[in-house]
């Protein structure tokens, strides 16, 4: 990774849950990069494949959610990250994002990664809760030998169990050789998987220090889930920035 790469911010709410939440992150998004011009990507989730209990808010689903985050795309000139889950999901996917993204437990899912790579766009790999840094060689190999021109990886803390992921922010600077850049995913490294009463808990308190920490170890790019009111979001409400806080700690990164 080249240390002199600009550092990039990926922020925006967990799942998709109206078109006026969206509107609302994309236009504080949008006074974030030109007051502080830098890159911002818009990111939420059209599925949450992945929820804790069958009863939690999944998101609006591929068709509708491409649509909300294409109009996102279109109205404010925000470049899009968003997740898949399947591999079928990626064609569709690719034609709004500008970045596909693996979550952490399907990283190595080699049908899923070809597909996202096989789209031409940029594929953010997040390091599984189960691996080593050294480990994300493989998943990068694979989107690299499927074509993929850009790769980033994404830490996002390991899980021993207890509710807790415990972040080794050595994992930075021993995956900086392996992508294109490597990120920090400062509010999922806070979470509490499955502690609230099948629900994800966090501690968002300590998403600040996540962030500073993984500049220290060299972190190219930052991960920031976001929201007006996290207390009343759908998913990941405990460990998501609220929105008013966001540019103040992009200050302090920059």
């Amino acid at each position: 990774m080249d240390n002199a790469l600009q550092p990039i911010f990926i922020c925006g709410p967990c799942v998709i849950e109206s078109a006026e939440v969206l509107d609302q992150v994309a236009k504080t998004l949008c006074q974030l990069r030109d007051n502080l011009g830098v890159t911002v990507y818009f990111k939420s989730s059209f599925d949450k494949a992945n929820r804790t209990s069958l009863r939690s808010f999944r998101g609006p689903g591929l068709d509708r959610g491409m649509q909300m985050l294409g109009d996102i795309k279109a109205r404010y000139n925000l470049p899009i990250l968003t997740d898949i889950h399947e591999s079928w999901q990626a064609e569709a996917a690719g034609e709004v994002a500008d970045v596909l993204q693996i979550p952490a437990f399907l990283c190595r899912q080699t049908d899923l990664l070809l597909a996202a790579a096989h789209t031409g766009r940029i594929i953010n790999i997040k390091k599984a809760q189960f691996l080593a840094a050294d480990d994300m060689v493989w998943p990068v190999e694979k989107c690299r030998d499927a074509g993929a021109q850009e790769v980033w990886l994404t830490e996002r803390g390991n899980c021993f169990g207890y509710h807790a992921l415990v972040v080794d922010f050595r994992n930075i600077a021993r995956m900086a050789p392996l992508a294109d850049r490597v990120i920090m995913d400062c509010t999922h490294a806070v979470q509490q998987p499955g502690q609230s009463n099948g629900t994800t808990g966090g501690e968002r308190r300590f998403v600040p220090a996540m962030a500073l920490a993984a500049k220290a170890f060299g972190a190219q790019g930052y991960f920031f889930e976001t929201h007006p009111n996290p207390d009343e979001a759908l998913s990941d409400g405990p460990n998501m920035l609220p929105l008013d806080e966001l540019e103040g700690l992009v200050k302090q990164l920059l």
